[in-house]
């Protein structure tokens, strides 16, 4: 091996099998030398890298191919009919964007920030996802409930996917009734109406009475071709998510098979109503084993008449937590029902094998008899331990305004490979949450003449979900430039505290549901001993 070293300026080769030789080398020109010698090394690296990640890819596409073609089998040919809906949809919101660029074009001389991305725009893939239909609309629903996933603007754009629907037509209705049951309607039911309660974008539902018992119910009915729809668009999307990863191996850090894989599971959960009537039975259990029934009450279901795509279940009769005049007609301290809801709801957090997550007004009822209702039960959450444990200390933190707590508790919740400064995000925390008592309450007042000329008067409260969504999407923003990415559960939990903070503002001003004595946040740490109705 020669040595070198280097003497004003000349080099010496120093050889173990020869003697010193003097070579002339200015210094400049030996650095030069290193620098070539350190980017062919580097060239080198980079190359044996790249030739490693290209063996990875040569390996990987078997398992590509082979999850393609297995994917495409379990399509079939409902994934052609589909392909050619999605090419018709993409042509028609393509011409709403030239229509609308052409126009503001000639207006303006400029393009506007929301048409430059085209169809990937927020507002213009809204409608592309609108056009494609039930799918795309539950996935646009998907979007806007997950701001820990997904840029704010997009989240912001897909509230507008939970209008509701148009209605099928009832004669198709009864013919998957019929085909369920295996049996005319008449001989289940009394009665059904043809004129739907509610229409979303997956199913319908309609009243009815049952023909054995006279009971009020109501069916929960599976829009028809909705579930071949569903397979055919989640495994389009699945495939595309598979070949974008093995092309951009980059993209893995984002885990974009696996957000695909949550939202197929989520997605196709909701459209097995077997699996909806199992979390209604476990909340109906929850309330049984802690001797809630005075309290609360979920819809039964009848199972005898309810299958993967119908679900018939009893009928409720009450009025939204949002309706004021009417819940004071109900019971004579509206206050106390929602200390009631509050603790039901918070009991089920840890007691329960899930929780309700979507505890809107339309969902969330008092009842006539003066209990609380809990109604829809498609979309539960479940949460972990370790996600309790930290929300507890950020209930504690959010009710002292000790923002520094708040700051721990949630960097504990937060994946995050890198050290956070607890007093900055303190501060930001603080600027966020003092905004919450900014939000607009709109209470609306109307009056309306009866037959006896007498004037009734009803209060309600306008819930400004997109005014909600924006205040959680701020504390994702802030939270996500300290590197937290917070897990789906937490989100659903923060989107429920919010609901709940708008119906104490309307139906107890005064009161601090989480300072409240009346109101038990149990502990996670007792699970173990509640956890036999499971």
């Amino acid at each position: 091996m020669a040595l070198a070293a280097v003497r004003s300026g000349a080099t010496f080769l120093l050889s173990p099998f020869n003697k010193p030789t003097l070579m002339i080398c200015s210094t400049p020109r030996l650095i030069q030398m290193r620098k070539s010698n350190k980017r062919r090394v580097l060239s080198m690296y980079s190359q044996a890298r790249d030739a490693s990640l290209i063996q990875d890819r040569i390996n990987e596409l078997p398992n590509l191919v082979e999850d393609i073609l297995q994917t495409s089998i379990n399509t079939g040919p409902r994934g052609a009919v589909r392909l050619l809906q999605g090419i018709q949809a993409v042509i028609g919101v393509s011409t709403d964007w030239l229509n609308d660029f052409s126009q503001r074009t000639d207006t303006t001389g400029g393009i506007s920030s929301q048409l430059q991305p085209g169809l990937l725009s927020p507002t213009y893939l809204r409608r592309l996802f609108e056009r494609m239909g039930a799918t795309y609309i539950k996935l646009g629903q998907f979007i806007a409930s997950a701001p820990t996933l997904f840029p704010a603007e997009y989240v912001e754009e897909f509230q507008k996917c939970f209008d509701q629907t148009p209605p099928v037509p009832f004669s198709q209705i009864e013919a998957i009734i019929r085909e369920e049951l295996q049996r005319p309607l008449d001989a289940v039911y009394e009665y059904v109406d043809p004129v739907p309660i509610a229409s979303a974008s997956i199913a319908q539902v309609h009243g009815a009475r049952l023909k054995s018992s006279g009971q009020e119910v109501v069916i929960k009915v599976l829009k028809p071709g909705i579930e071949d729809v569903l397979v055919a668009d989640l495994n389009f999307i699945y495939v595309v998510s598979r070949i974008l990863e093995f092309l951009n191996p980059e993209l893995r850090r984002t885990s974009l098979v696996g957000i695909v894989k949550d939202i197929k599971e989520s997605m196709l959960e909701e459209v097995d109503f077997r699996k909806e009537a199992a979390n209604m039975e476990a909340f109906r259990r929850y309330i049984e084993a802690m001797s809630l029934e005075r309290q609360a009450k979920a819809p039964f279901v009848y199972t005898h008449c309810s299958t993967k795509r119908i679900l018939t279940m009893e009928r409720l009769y009450g009025v939204p937590l949002t309706d004021l005049d009417s819940i004071r007609s109900l019971v004579p301290d509206p206050e106390l029902s929602l200390v009631t809801a509050l603790n039901v709801w918070f009991g089920s957090l840890i007691s329960c094998e899930s929780f309700h997550a979507d505890v809107h007004a339309g969902n969330l009822w008092l009842l006539r008899d003066g209990r609380i209702g809990f109604l829809d039960f498609g979309i539960v959450g479940r949460i972990s331990p370790r996600t309790w444990a930290a929300m507890e200390v950020f209930l504690a933190s959010f009710a002292t305004e000790d923002y520094e707590a708040m700051a721990s508790a949630l960097i504990e919740m937060g994946a995050t490979g890198k050290d956070v400064d607890v007093t900055a995000f303190a501060r930001d925390l603080e600027k966020i949450f003092s905004s919450i008592q900014e939000l607009d309450t709109e209470l609306v007042i109307a009056s309306r003449r009866g037959p006896d000329s007498a004037t009734a008067v009803s209060a309600n409260v306008v819930v400004d979900d997109r005014q909600m969504n924006a205040l959680f999407l701020d504390l994702v923003r802030v939270s996500e430039s300290y590197g937290l990415r917070f897990p789906r559960e937490f989100a659903l939990l923060m989107k429920q505290l919010l609901y709940f903070d708008r119906y104490t503002r309307l139906l107890a001003p005064s009161m601090n549901m989480l300072q409240d004595d009346r109101i038990t946040i149990v502990s996670n740490r007792r699970m173990r001993s509640t956890n036999t109705f499971r």
